[in-house]
């Protein structure tokens, strides 16, 4: 079975191959996949003679917290990280692919660094050539105690996506601290748990974001090759706003929708194309329950605009929005000042396509190249009328500004404001 070979194979390399050192270097030891290594022969997890053994784990758990993966680990008495790699040690978490089980990677436990106290995660990829490169993880390491352990990381940061995998901790020890029985192995091995063990790690979805900074924004910081696409007054049925979501997701693009309250029962009653903004990274903000005016309104009524269309969000989607985008740009200090209180920041723009006046489909495109700069807000419309030539512009809107170099971030990333996640 080539997926139980290759999982045999992995532990060989993960034995014979690691070395963490203040250098963090990796590779195989010259070792190989010998004749009985390709059959499956091998040691029993913690067999071998000698003086020592590997160290041995007391419990293991690998679960998600929001966008993290939160790895904790506490072994049977007192470890140090600094000290692994002098004494021919390693502790690593395998991780295995979930449909045929055979090993994708590892994250191995590094000492620390230079003047740092903190331990350091490197991931490695496996496949049937070996061991791959390391390179550095970035992870929050914390410990509790002298036997315990834990790291919390981004499943990209380790090769992983947002999907089921199996994982196992793998801890082992290198000759002359601990000679394997089995003659072809180069150390011997303890596995916890005894079996791989599943877990699901599903797309996670923001419930909110902290607003910080200014409370009113024309454009973020224009020091990076970003910037942020922006669409009001949907969700809206000619085009469907699925549309616009087909054009992100297809140019792994993505934008921010100002929605307008009272549009979003008729047009997206079950929240089904809020929940598919938030889990392809675009972000949700107001545009006031049906489209006034706000300097035009009482306070009373600024307030009921906004907190209407934040309660109306927040149930359709379970996200409560902390940006909002007052309609025609029509804003003073008393409606900013409003806004900040109920938690939202106010979004304009430095880039206005005119889109709504359907000027034409190359017409907006190219107000949109034109007058991006690092840092821009650009206007468009998803809603509020027929947004077919919008919609046709954003593909080679997309491309043109990628190829001269910009990313797109939505207004929340633009600003660097903290999401919430369940």
């Amino acid at each position: 079975m080539p997926a139980i070979r290759l999982r045999l194979a992995a532990l060989v390399l993960a034995l014979g191959g690691l070395v963490l050192g203040s250098g963090a270097t990796f590779g195989s030891s010259g070792n190989g996949l010998g004749t009985a290594n390709a059959r499956g022969a091998g040691p029993r997890p913690g067999a071998g003679t000698g003086p020592s053994r590997p160290l041995q784990i007391k419990s293991a758990s690998l679960t998600q917290d929001g966008q993290d993966i939160v790895w904790r680990l506490e072994l049977t008495g007192p470890f140090s990280p600094g000290a692994l790699a002098g004494d021919g040690r390693s502790l690593c978490l395998l991780i295995e692919r979930a449909g045929t089980g055979s090993v994708a990677g590892e994250v191995c436990l590094a000492g620390p660094k230079g003047s740092s106290s903190v331990p350091r995660l490197f991931y490695m990829p496996i496949t049937r050539r070996g061991v791959g490169r390391g390179r550095l993880v970035t992870a929050s390491i914390g410990r509790s105690s002298n036997r315990e352990l834990s790291a919390r990381f981004l499943p990209s940061a380790a090769g992983l996506a947002y999907q089921p995998l199996r994982w196992q901790v793998i801890s082992t020890l290198r000759p002359p601290g601990c000679v394997p029985l089995v003659p072809d192995r180069a150390g011997c091995y303890a596995l916890y748990p005894a079996r791989p063990t599943l877990v699901s790690l599903s797309t996670p979805l923001p419930t909110g974001c902290v607003p910080a900074g200014p409370a009113l924004v024309f454009n973020g910081p224009r020091n990076q090759r970003v910037v942020a696409l922006t669409f009001d007054d949907g969700p809206w049925p000619s085009p469907p706003t699925s549309q616009f979501l087909d054009v992100l997701e297809r140019y792994h693009a993505v934008a921010t929708f100002f929605e307008v309250g009272e549009e979003i029962h008729p047009y997206d009653p079950g929240g089904g194309l809020e929940r598919r903004m938030l889990a392809d990274g675009d972000m949700i903000g107001n545009h006031t329950w049906s489209h006034p005016d706000m300097t035009r309104l009482s306070s009373d009524s600024q307030r009921s605009q906004l907190q209407a269309t934040t309660a109306t969000i927040r149930a359709a989607s379970g996200f409560t929005p902390c940006l909002w985008r007052p309609p025609y740009g029509a804003q003073n200090s008393g409606v900013v000042g409003l806004a900040r209180s109920l938690g939202l920041i106010t979004v304009n723009w430095d880039v206005d396509t005119v889109d709504w006046s359907t000027p034409g489909t190359s017409t907006i495109y190219q107000r949109a190249v034109d007058g991006a700069r690092p840092g821009s807000i650009i206007l468009q419309h998803f809603g509020g009328g027929p947004r077919y030539q919008t919609l046709a512009a954003l593909p080679q809107e997309i491309s043109t500004l990628r190829q001269r170099g910009y990313q797109f971030v939505t207004v929340a990333e633009l600003l660097g404001l903290r999401l919430i996640y369940k």
